[in-house]
């Protein structure tokens, strides 16, 4: 049985300390409105496969109608919005906490390859939208010789 020991060293932490790992987030809520700040923004959470034909994306966006779904292909940027209703419901109390998110949704990707919109194909069910977009042919990057 072999012990190994390791030598505690307080300030390890501290070494791999990243001052700019949330920098993201921060300028995200930064140009999020107020009220929309903090646990109510909502994101477009997603899937990106690839094959040698086709990019396969699944998105998750709950809560929405397909008639509130807008997909933009342009090259090899593909965009998803989506708008949220907010439901009207009768309450006689009024209303204690609301957590659920409603508004206008938005998520962009750059693809490394050019997407043939012509054939591009989009379902949306149970809250899942799923993309297939067929890679446009001839869009590939060059190898070179090197002499």
């Amino acid at each position: 049985m072999a012990n190994s020991l390791m030598r505690f060293d307080p300030f390890r932490e501290m070494s791999r300390l990243d001052p700019f790992r949330d920098m993201d987030e921060m300028f995200r809520d930064f140009a999020l409105t107020p009220g929309m700040r903090g646990e109510g923004a909502a994101r477009i959470r997603m899937d990106v496969d690839e094959t040698d034909q086709n990019y396969q994306i699944t998105a998750d966006i709950p809560g929405v109608n397909k008639e509130d779904i807008k997909v933009a292909i342009d090259g090899n940027q593909v965009s998803i919005s989506a708008q949220v209703k907010e439901e009207k419901e009768a309450s006689s109390k009024g209303m204690l906490r609301s957590e659920r998110y409603y508004g206008q949704q938005y998520r962009s990707i750059t693809l490394p390859h050019e997407v043939d919109d012509t054939k591009a194909e989009a379902r949306y069910e149970g809250g899942v939208l799923r993309l297939t977009l067929p890679k446009k042919p001839g869009t590939g990057g060059k190898q070179l010789t090197i002499q």
